[in-house]
């Protein structure tokens, strides 16, 4: 018929612009007109918009997907408050619109009407935040503390082939970037020191100087940083996904408590695998600095008598209690970002992002009180 196909014309005054369609809003018309009704909304000043549907026969879903995509290019260009209406609608075309509204991607809108934050009402959102992050931390430190007194007192109910399974990803996996890394600074430091010490004639001393600074800083740092952007990222990225896939939510719906479910086989693995990391990173780091002594003319044997008498058990122990805490709060870090994953297409990433940021600050400000106990004992 002829009256059935779709006609577009538009009528502007100083208060409002009004869109006349006349015919059926269906696909083989939406087809025609696409293209006209974009380059007329581009062109128009938007003040009111009006979509009058009054002699609009049919509307199926790609006429209203196409109302719907014109009421989004006005609002993404509308730079004060204005007002988009549809007029004259039937309650068939209402409900066929409404249906088509709850699928449509409208979030250019709400990016559109945000308006930016004034400084007091952005601090006490973000002091919100901040609380609610905390109380959220005190909370998940809690439930795993409840977690390990559990596995110690009923350790067959912890899943032992998850926990081998990330032992071996988390540390076997992590074996030779640890040996690259630590070998490196070694030969670094080793050369570094060299230079101004041998106008001193002191240049075996460089070997005291490798063996402490690797064993009680340089090793577990480098690990822990290794770990944290590794091991703490792959975690919240794990959990983080499961958490947008609702498996958290169907741990709980089974009376399954995801903290001790996931979280704490990651944590365990990673605080007893991190010492071990730390161990060879140690001797990977004085065997870099060793090579650089050779070099140099010095025999190995009294590189070897330098290192034996410098570090004593208790430098090695410092090392290794730091990595073990270090171990935990990684994948803590981790865990617990899995955890508080939001959801949405950007969820996992922030989450990941936030692990592996949040993981090397926790770390920096533990060795700083690391730093201090031991200087207050003299250890």
């Amino acid at each position: 018929m002829e009256n059935a196909k779709l006609k577009l014309s538009i009528s502007e005054n100083s208060l409002e612009t009004t869109f006349f369609f006349k015919g059926n809003l269906d696909a083989e018309g939406v087809a025609k007109v696409w293209v006209k009704a974009k380059a007329l909304i581009l062109k128009t000043s938007y003040e009111n918009v009006i979509f009058d549907l009054s002699q609009v026969l049919i509307i199926d879903f790609a006429g209203a997907a196409l109302l719907l995509h014109l009421e989004t290019l006005i609002l993404k260009q509308i730079t004060k408050e204005s007002s988009v209406k549809f007029v004259n609608v039937n309650l068939k075309h209402e409900q066929t619109l409404q249906l088509c509204r709850k699928n449509f991607i409208t979030s250019e809108k709400i990016i559109v009407h945000k308006k930016q934050d004034d400084f007091i009402t952005a601090t006490g959102k973000n002091t919100f935040s901040f609380l609610d992050e905390l109380s959220a931390t005190i909370s998940f430190t809690g439930e795993i503390t409840i977690a390990v007194f559990k596995t110690i007192f009923k350790p067959k109910t912890l899943r032992w082939k998850e926990f081998f399974l990330i032992f071996e990803k988390t540390g076997v996996d992590a074996l030779f970037i640890v040996a690259l890394i630590s070998f490196i600074v070694g030969l670094v430091m080793a050369f570094q020191a060299a230079m101004p010490m041998r106008m001193f004639g002191a240049e075996i001393y460089v070997a005291n100087l490798i063996g402490l600074s690797v064993t009680r800083e340089l090793g577990p740092l480098m690990t822990a940083i290794v770990l944290a952007g590794r091991s703490s990222s792959a975690f919240a990225a794990e959990i983080g996904t499961m958490k947008i896939n609702e498996e958290v939510d169907a741990l709980l719906t089974m009376g399954i408590d995801p903290v001790y479910f996931l979280a704490l086989p990651r944590i365990l693995a990673a605080a007893i695998v991190t010492p071990l990391l730390v161990l060879f990173a140690d001797l990977v780091g004085i065997i870099g600095g060793a090579i650089v002594l050779v070099s140099l003319g010095h025999p190995i044997s009294a590189y070897y008598a330098q290192v034996i008498n410098q570090v004593s058990c208790m430098d090695l122990t410092g090392g290794l209690i730091k990595a073990f805490v270090f171990g935990i709060l990684i994948a803590s870090t981790g865990c617990f970002k899995g955890l508080r994953t939001q959801t949405g297409p950007s969820g996992v990433g922030m989450a990941t992002t936030q692990a592996v940021v949040n993981s090397i600050i926790i770390i920096a400000l533990a060795d700083a009180v690391f730093s201090i106990i031991f200087y207050i004992f003299n250890i």
